[in-house]
């Protein structure tokens, strides 16, 4: 858990990190084959040629790179993949392999054939990705035995497997691990129909009624990320059970999400908070981060890290080289005045 401040990442409905309470919950939901899986159908397709090419082949398969923002389903892709190829899953992240040992233990001990899923691999200790190179490529380490001039180096072959690593963050991949993996996916954001047919999936999983038109109106809430749908979902089945008779309609599911400050497009009150200033403190821009991180309270990773990525998806702010700037459609969609003149001229493009 991220915290700055008073301001707690896990307690953000809307953020797409993992809390603890998704890793408890989130293993029943999770489909287990790629037919089962809704959405990211090129990434489906072109997996499930890779997979059964390897499966023909009684081979393992390449090493799988997934890459895109929190949320998404990497983990989730990664035991399908095991599933489908019929082999064990070892989960790891990237921080928890602190040493080469740690890495050489996890090796040694996988079967032919099994997937490696190394979540965050973008963290990994560069140490231990030097001892990672020679396994992906001819399955085999080399450890280092004794010190000083008696030391020698002992080959130890290992059985053939698939990593499967992902990552939020592939620009900070070093070029030697990713020139090691022969499939790169990229998982987009889901669009609303996609994210209504999860939320109805889970609703049936879990017990929840739940409508249509309620599973949509979550569904357009939820910031194209499966993980914040099913988070919404258990949120507002609590208002269902004690505002209504236990089924999330829509008029429930927007009067939940209405008393939870989460608006039509999955803003929350952090994210209205920070355009707020731009907007009304600063004129819509240009402001520098750290003045705005000062001037709403928040740390100025957590609004880099946190508010500002979705804030850009939609196009409600730009980075300029003189700060943040907000867009029309941010003043349009807060129901502000679009400034005739900006203040700025570097913000002109903006408004045009």
């Amino acid at each position: 858990m991220i915290e700055t401040g008073d301001f707690s990442i896990d307690n953000r409905l809307v953020s797409a990190e993992q809390s603890q309470e998704d890793s408890l919950s989130e293993n029943g939901l999770r489909p287990l084959t790629l037919a089962e899986y809704i959405g990211q159908d090129k990434v489906k397709e072109n997996m499930a040629v890779y997979i059964e090419a390897a499966k023909r082949r009684g081979g393992a398969l390449d090493h799988v790179l997934l890459y895109g923002p929190p949320g998404l389903g990497k983990t989730t892709l990664s035991a399908i993949i095991a599933h489908e190829m019929g082999v064990n899953l070892r989960i790891t992240t990237g921080p928890a392999i602190e040493r080469a040992g740690d890495l050489a233990a996890i090796l040694t001990n996988l079967s032919e054939g099994d997937v490696l899923f190394i979540d965050e691999i973008h963290r990994l200790n560069r140490a231990v990705e030097e001892i990672l190179y020679p396994a992906l490529e001819d399955h085999a380490i080399d450890i280092v035995i004794g010190k000083g001039p008696s030391a020698r180096s002992l080959r130890v072959e290992l059985s053939e497997f698939t990593l499967v690593g992902a990552t939020t963050r592939a620009g900070q991949l070093s070029a030697p691990l990713r020139d090691r993996f022969g499939i790169v996916q990229r998982l987009e954001l889901y669009n609303p129909e996609q994210l209504s047919d999860i939320i109805r999936r889970s609703s049936d999983i879990l017990g929840i009624p739940c409508t249509l038109d309620g599973a949509m109106e979550l569904a357009k809430r939820s910031r194209g990320t499966p993980r914040i749908a099913n988070r919404l979902l258990k949120r507002v089945r609590d208002f269902a059970d004690v505002l209504g008779n236990g089924e999330i309609t829509k008029e429930i599911a927007k009067i939940s999400l209405d008393r939870l400050e989460i608006d039509d497009l999955g803003l929350d009150s952090n994210d209205r908070r920070m355009l707020d200033m731009i907007i009304k403190g600063y004129g819509g821009g240009p402001v520098g981060l750290e003045t705005l991180a000062s001037a709403i309270g928040e740390e100025a990773v957590t609004l880099e890290d946190v508010c500002e990525p979705y804030l850009m998806q939609l196009g409600f702010i730009a980075r300029t080289p003189r700060g943040r700037c907000a867009t029309r459609l941010a003043y349009e969609h807060l129901g502000y005045a679009v400034p005739d003149t900006p203040a700025d001229s570097g913000q002109m493009n903006l408004f045009e």
